[in-house]
């Protein structure tokens, strides 16, 4: 209920004061009863609105209702003047009236007086009747003075309520969690205010004063047209976490708050809008709070926003990414499916490639030697089918090197000509200034061949074939436009074709595996798959465009090599011879495993065999001299294949090390290539690759031992080797996972004089770094679990100008942008070479 409104609809006479006696308020009988308006009155003291005058010559009016508010002030109880005189405003000028006024004292919870109740009663008929019956009250006819008393008394009783009331209002208002206030008028007088708004707003003096002089600072807010707005048009306004500039308590800065709130309008009798009630909370914590985790939610919302951007973009994006979805799926399918079969497979025709090769040698008669090489022609088919699919799957082993892509196309040029046949004209195009691009050169040729097949087929063996080599910038722009596409240069191989081309509807699908073109028993449909893959693993971009009768053409983007081409020794080309040395094999699998024996053992070796880690470690550990470590990748047991090929390389630092495997399961491949240093024989071989590979294997570890003893030198305490200047009082922090090449650079980086700290790995490598103060890093890149690259960039990160040399047989442009200012040694590297890279890195900059 609202008891404010109720008294000013009430027909007795109500003023409210401060203990100031400042008037506060009135209500509508009290000011149409003294012929006053709020605003001339509200605000002053109550003998400056209501002052002496001849109305009352000799002040006694006045001294009476001073001695009665002081009453109330001192006792704190309720003080009556039964009969005061005080003249009223009239149209004549001013009219003589009797009043009969009650002051009550409206305490605080401390007890003090805060407000003062004035009630006052118009007698002036009442004193009239009592001149015009004689002197006194006695006179007045007794059942006259009994009504109007009782009618006194009633509604005395009445007004008591009535301020047992309001004051129970006050003191919920006042007590009340929300903030609260109500303001009279067209200018929004504060008539009440609780504790919660003074403490909100920063203020205490807002009683009696407009809103607009008593919180300035909401100037330039949209409160006070808010306030106007609801008292014009008697609507109520409701807010939700709107922020408000407030003043700080004691300080004249303002805060930001937020405020949910109401502007309820309070109507008189007549409907008419006569002040505003204002009710609310502050809601700034939860507002912040809310606010957070909204970021955090936006931010969420982001990241989901960039994912899935294509998707909103339209219609068309969210097919493609679907599409892009559907792809990735059946790529990480195939490439489970591919690595479990092409294991299991691979295995089995190396038992049948073995024993075929195997009865080649042996005395057979010349009809059997036909039905033999017709088998080892099935399992080279086989092989490529398995290498074919692993392509596509991106799970072949890569050995890229800097090729320069014009040099291969042209030493293509006859292999071509003979795959393509006599009546197709063939066209190469190769720009000047080429570029050197980073990829397998074999597995390059491969995907040309795969290409230009495919490309014969479509024309029906009659046509026209172009292939082209230039360089290419693919910009920002056309990387935005396609999937996977890192802008920057690139070497394009194209080839294009006379023949039919292909359909639209079927375009997006010729590169996945087994879809084709090709009529019924005409192909496998893993030739684009496989160029697909091999593009994709080379971190390249490939894309196709054709037109149906006019022909197709695809080109295919290769990143660009900043290096030197790297030109190395065709091993197929090297005479197939086997030797004396003792070589261990390990593999799992027993049919496999003798097959293998048998081999190595006709061409001459001494072969000893295990099935798993464990027991080759056992065989090397009692003192057998090996010489190579032939050994399956996956195995069974806790010991692996990498893992093997150290130790055995720990204890017998000559040891060469071969792997072979059908799928390698990222055991040596990392990022779609072969580690570096790393040499693998792919399962099924021949007899002549294994002897090639093992004996090219053989050799290149006997010139790396070789290379290595000329450059050791003997660590000089006192005098350094002849020709060297020593740099002493360096910190060297050395990395190299070869045991005898670490030997080796230990005792060269002694001689030229710097103080040399030595690991094994990365993660060491950083130990070591916290625990010494180092100079210089001068690490090999192909380190096991971290790369040298990668331990360069985290020991700049802890020392920024820390000086890097890498010493390593490929990188060097990788090293030179991952690590800025590096110096590049090549391996084998000898004293002369390592004193200038190690001088050069440490010239100030």
């Amino acid at each position: 209920m609202d008891f404010k409104a109720l008294l000013d609809a009430a027909p007795r006479n109500y003023l409210v004061m401060d203990a100031a006696l400042t008037l506060v308020w009135a209500n509508r009988a009290y000011l149409m009863a003294t012929g006053r308006r709020a605003e001339d009155i509200l605000g002053r003291n109550i003998f400056d609105a209501f002052p002496g005058g001849p109305h009352d010559p000799d002040g006694e009016g006045l001294r009476q209702l001073r001695r009665s508010l002081q009453a109330v002030l001192t006792h704190r109880q309720p003080d009556t003047i039964a009969l005061i005189r005080y003249a009223i405003p009239s149209a004549m000028g001013f009219e003589d009236r009797f009043w009969s006024a009650t002051h009550t004292p409206i305490l605080d919870e401390a007890g003090e007086v805060s407000l003062i109740l004035q009630q006052t009663d118009d007698v002036t008929e009442m004193q009239r009747l009592r001149q015009e019956a004689g002197t006194g009250a006695s006179d007045l006819p007794l059942d006259l003075e009994e009504s109007i008393f009782r009618r006194a008394e009633m509604v005395s009783r009445t007004n008591l309520l009535l301020d047992a009331e309001r004051l129970h209002l006050r003191r919920l208002v006042e007590q009340a969690p929300a903030f609260a206030a109500f303001v009279r008028g067209p200018d929004h007088v504060f008539e009440i205010v609780n504790a919660a708004y003074t403490r909100l707003v920063g203020r205490d003096d807002m009683l009696g004063k407009p809103v607009r002089e008593a919180l300035p600072e909401l100037e330039g807010q949209p409160f006070f047209e808010l306030l106007d707005k609801v008292y014009a048009s008697s609507q109520a306004y409701q807010a939700e976490a709107m922020p408000a500039r407030l003043r700080v308590p004691g300080q004249d800065a303002l805060a930001e708050r937020f405020l949910n709130f109401v502007f309820q309008p309070i109507l008189d009798a007549e409907n008419q809008v006569f002040g505003i009630f204002v009710l609310g909370y502050d809601v700034t914590e939860s507002k912040r709070n809310a606010d957070e985790l909204r970021r955090y939610k936006d931010q969420l919302e982001e990241m989901v926003r960039v994912r899935t951007a294509a998707l909103e973009a339209s219609e068309a994006e969210r097919q493609r990414a679907e599409a892009a979805l559907h792809q990735s799926q059946k790529m990480e399918a195939i490439g489970q499916l591919t690595g479990g079969v092409a294991h299991d497979f691979n295995n089995i025709l190396q038992v049948l490639s073995g024993n075929l090769q195997m009865l080649q040698f042996s005395m057979v008669a010349p009809e059997d030697q036909r039905r033999l090489a017709t088998a080892m022609s099935a399992v080279e088919r086989g092989g490529k089918l398995a290498s074919q699919l692993l392509a596509f799957a991106r799970r072949q082993p890569l050995e890229p090197r800097i090729v320069h892509v014009g040099r291969l196309v042209r030493e293509m040029d006859d292999l071509l000509r003979r795959a393509l046949g006599e009546a197709i004209e063939l066209e190469t195009v190769v720009a000047g200034g080429l570029w050197n691009s980073m990829a397998d050169p074999a597995q390059l040729q491969n995907a040309l061949l795969n290409l230009a097949v495919n490309a014969r087929d479509a024309m029906e063996g009659a046509g026209r074939l172009t292939i082209e080599a230039g360089n290419a910038m693919l910009d920002d722009i056309y990387a935005a436009q396609h999937e996977d596409v890192q802008p920057g240069q690139y070497v394009m191989l194209g080839v294009s074709d006379t023949g039919s081309g292909i359909p639209p509807e079927i375009l997006g699908k010729v590169f996945e595996p087994f879809f084709t073109t090709k009529r019924e028993g005409r192909g496998t449909g893993l030739g684009l798959s496989m160029v697909y893959g091999f593009v994709k693993q080379s971190h390249g971009h490939i894309k196709i465009y054709s037109e149906p009768g006019q022909g197709t053409t695809v080109r295919l983007y290769l990143p660009r090599a900043h290096g030197a081409e790297e030109v190395l020794p065709a091993t197929a080309e090297a005479p197939v011879e086997g030797g004396r040395e003792t070589i261990l094999v390990v593999e799992d699998d027993p049919v496999v495993q003798e097959v293998v024996v048998d081999l190595l053992a006709d061409l001459g070796y001494t072969v000893l065999r295990a099935s798993e880690g464990q027991a080759a470690l056992n065989i090397v550990r009692s003192g057998i001299a090996i010489d190579l470590l032939f050994t399956d990748v996956v195995m069974p047991g806790p010991v692996r294949a990498p893992d093997l090929a150290r130790q055995v390389q720990a204890l017998q630092p000559h040891a060469a090390v071969l792997f072979t495997s059908g799928y390698t399961e990222n055991a040596i491949v990392h990022g779609g290539r072969l580690d570096p240093g790393v040499n693998l024989l792919s399962k099924p071989y021949r007899r002549e690759d294994l002897a090639r590979k093992v004996r090219h294997t053989l050799n290149n570890r006997r010139q790396e031992l070789t290379a290595l003893a000329q450059t050791r030198l003997p660590p000089p305490l006192a005098h350094p080797a002849p020709g060297l200047k020593p740099l002493a009082g360096k910190r060297v922090l050395l990395v190299e996972d070869d045991p005898l090449i670490l030997m080796d650079s230990e005792d060269l980086l002694a001689a030229l004089g710097f103080h040399v700290i030595s690991a094994r790995d990365g993660r060491s490598a950083l130990r070591e770094m916290e625990r010494h103060q180092v100079d210089l890093l001068f690490t090999d890149i192909g380190l096991p679990g971290m790369s040298g690259v990668v331990l360069a960039q985290e020991a700049r990160q802890r020392v920024p100008d820390l000086r890097v040399v890498f010493a390593s047989g490929y990188g060097a442009a990788e090293a030179a942008r991952a690590v800025p200012g590096s110096v590049f040694l090549t391996k084998p590297y000898r004293a002369a070479t390592v004193e200038a890279a190690m001088r050069r890195a440490l010239e100030p900059e």
